[in-house]
C-alpha cells in the first residue's frame, strides 16, 4: 500500500554559509594596521586579507603576526589596484561577499553587522558604510558637485567601507574596472551601468590612527583628482540611468 502524502519528509538543505573576505587595502600603514586587526577579531569574519601596496614598512610583517592573510603587491597600484586585487583574490577562491576596510582605522568594525544587515534586509549588490559628516565644506561641495554630473544618489562618494555581492565583485574584479584610479564615483559609476543595486547605511568613523590622507596628500594630487573625476562623470553624459536604475541607490 502506498504511503501517504503526509507521511512523506521533504527533506530540508541546511543553509549555505555565507562566505566573507575581509579586503584592507594599506601602503606603509605600519602604526594604524595592528590596532585594526585587533578591533576586527572581535567581528564576525571568515577571512582578513591585507593588501599590501608595494609597503616598504612592516605593514605586511604586522598583519601576518596579527593572523591576517597578506598579498604583497610587488608595484604600488594604489587604494583601488589594491581593493581590486582582493576582490580577484575573493573571486577566485570562491568568498560570496567582500567587506573592504581602510588600513588607518577610520572604519569602525563594530559597523560591520549595520552593513551585513542593510544587505540582508535590501538585497543589494553595493552596501556603503556612509558618514557625511565627516566631510569638510570644501569636501561637500565637491561631492554635490559629482553628484550632478554623475546622477548618483549617494550621500559619501567616497568611503571605503562597503560590502559587494558575489555579483558586485565579478563586475568590479572586470578589466574594465582596471581602468579606474580611485574606488569612490568611477566604481558606483560602472556598479550602475551594470544594473546593481547600491544602498547606504549610517556607520560610525573614526579619525586616523596614524598621519594623514595618504589619498589627498597634496592640494595638487586634489586638483587631479577633481579634473579626473569630472571628466569621468562627463563621460557618462547620455548614458544616465532608468528610472529603476535610480530606485536602486537609496538609504537603508
Amino acid at each position: 500500500m502506498p504511503k501517504s502524502s503526509h507521511s512523506r519528509r521533504t527533506k530540508i538543505e541546511p543553509l549555505k554559509p555565507v562566505k566573507t573576505l575581509y579586503v584592507i587595502p594599506a601602503f606603509n600603514e605600519e602604526g594604524s594596521i595592528g590596532i585594526l586587526l585587533k578591533h576586527l577579531r572581535s567581528a564576525p569574519r571568515d577571512c582578513v586579507l591585507v593588501v599590501s601596496d608595494a609597503s616598504t614598512d612592516q605593514t605586511a610583517a604586522i598583519a601576518r603576526a596579527a593572523g591576517a592573510e597578506v598579498l604583497e603587491l610587488p608595484l604600488q597600484l594604489g587604494a583601488w589596484g589594491a581593493t581590486q586585487a582582493g576582490l580577484r583574490f575573493a573571486l577566485r577562491h570562491g568568498y560570496d561577499r567582500v567587506i573592504t576596510l581602510d588600513a588607518d582605522g577610520q572604519h569602525d568594525p563594530q559597523s560591520i553587522p549595520d552593513l551585513t544587515a542593510a544587505q540582508l534586509r535590501s538585497s543589494a549588490d553595493v552596501i556603503i558604510g556612509t558618514f557625511p559628516k565627516r566631510l569638510s565644506r570644501s569636501r561637500q561641495l565637491a561631492w554635490h558637485w559629482f553628484r550632478a554630473l554623475s546622477g548618483l544618489r549617494v550621500e559619501d562618494l567616497t568611503s571605503g567601507f562597503r560590502l559587494y555581492s558575489r555579483r558586485a565583485i565579478r563586475v568590479l574584479a572586470s578589466a574594465e574596472a582596471t581602468l579606474l584610479d580611485y574606488q569612490d564615483v568611477g566604481v558606483l559609476l560602472l556598479a550602475r551601468r551594470y544594473g546593481l543595486s547600491i544602498r547606504e547605511v549610517p556607520v560610525t568613523m573614526h579619525p586616523r590612527h596614524d598621519g594623514r590622507s595618504r589619498v589627498f596628500a597634496s592640494w595638487f594630487i586634489v586638483a587631479g583628482y577633481m579634473a579626473q573625476t569630472t571628466l569621468l562623470c562627463l563621460a557618462r553624459v547620455g548614458r544616465w540611468p532608468t528610472a529603476k536604475a535610480l530606485q536602486n541607490e537609496i538609504s537603508v
